[in-house]
């Protein structure tokens, strides 16, 4: 339902987005992850037809969204990371709203706004001015609207960012009840959890390129069964880079002042042979964390990142 080929977005010098290639498929989920400023919120506004692409194509249920704009969104529901809401117009009046600029009228605007507030759990609250509303009782309006015109194409952008985890667990519910019924979502999260739990497919975006892709299984299979460590304190980065080069098993991820990260397998058993080996590089450590095996830790490993960095 989405074909993504060849993408590359720049912004004068800037490439956004380089040479991205994928394929989001009905009745799936294919989630989008990378670290703040990789190119999540660019690729969406490329396939939303909100930004035009500086080489390659998108389509839409075959349409491409730049030669055949209008017909590539019709099927097209988007859920920006901000809210598209009027806070001083009603949950009812939004939801109109929405679904009249989609071409709903009449009675079946009517009957589809009550229907959706009461799918987002929002029927007692019809008639009050969004700005009343909490910050997940928004987020909830929010999918509302994405979702009034039936739409067979889904783009959340970090759709439960910030919200409570009741209204978390809604949202995730509604997504979930979408995918059932054939819907493609294409979803983006910072929270692994999320992706882990949701996503059919998943790719990893960082600097602009796709550095990962694959099935759940496929990416954890990337890690392997080494361990990802995380030290902070006081390091000569150089100096921990030359020591750890004769550590049989380290792979050095980063280094700098403050942080050092390393990938070992089952690091628990080899970290007091590895402290002796830093404390010889004049290593200050104060704090020590491993992490297993898992997409966050593959995320860590590609990227050198942690995913609210």
């Amino acid at each position: 339902m989405i074909e993504v080929e060849g993408l590359q977005k720049q912004f004068g010098d800037l490439v956004a987005v380089r040479d991205a290639s994928f394929v989001a498929h009905p009745g799936k989920i294919f989630g989008l992850l990378g670290p703040n400023g990789a190119g999540k919120s660019t690729t969406i506004g490329c396939i939303s037809g909100l930004l035009q692409p500086t080489a390659g194509h998108v389509r839409i249920l075959g349409h491409d969204v730049v030669t055949a704009g209008q017909a590539s969104r019709r099927q097209l529901g988007v859920m920006p990371q901000e809210l598209a809401l009027y806070e001083d117009l009603s949950a009812t009046e939004n939801l109109s709203f929405w679904g009249a600029a989609y071409g709903l009228r009449g009675s079946e605007l009517k009957s589809r706004a009550r229907e959706v507030l009461e799918f987002v759990a929002l029927q007692d609250r019809a008639v009050e001015p969004v700005k009343n509303f909490s910050g997940g009782m928004q987020r909830r309006l929010n999918y509302g609207c994405a979702i009034m015109h039936r739409p067979r194409v889904l783009l959340l952008d970090e759709p439960t960012a910030g919200v409570d985890p009741q209204s978390r667990m809604r949202l995730l519910e509604m997504v979930k009840e979408q995918v059932a019924s054939g819907a493609c979502v294409l979803y983006t999260t910072h929270y692994m959890e999320e992706a882990e739990t949701l996503c059919d497919e998943l790719a990893i975006i960082d600097q602009g390129t796709l550095i990962a892709q694959g099935d759940l299984a496929e990416l954890r299979s990337m890690v392997g069964q080494r361990d990802i460590l995380r030290l902070t304190g006081v390091f000569h980065a150089e100096r921990v880079r030359s020591t750890l080069a004769n550590f049989d098993g380290v792979e050095v991820l980063q280094a700098d002042e403050a942080t050092l990260r390393l990938e070992m397998r089952e690091a628990t058993r080899h970290l007091a042979k590895l402290f002796e080996a830093l404390q010889s590089a004049e290593a200050d450590i104060r704090e020590t964390t491993v992490t297993q095996p898992s997409l966050e830790s593959l995320f860590i490993k590609l990227t050198g990142k942690e995913m609210r960095e």
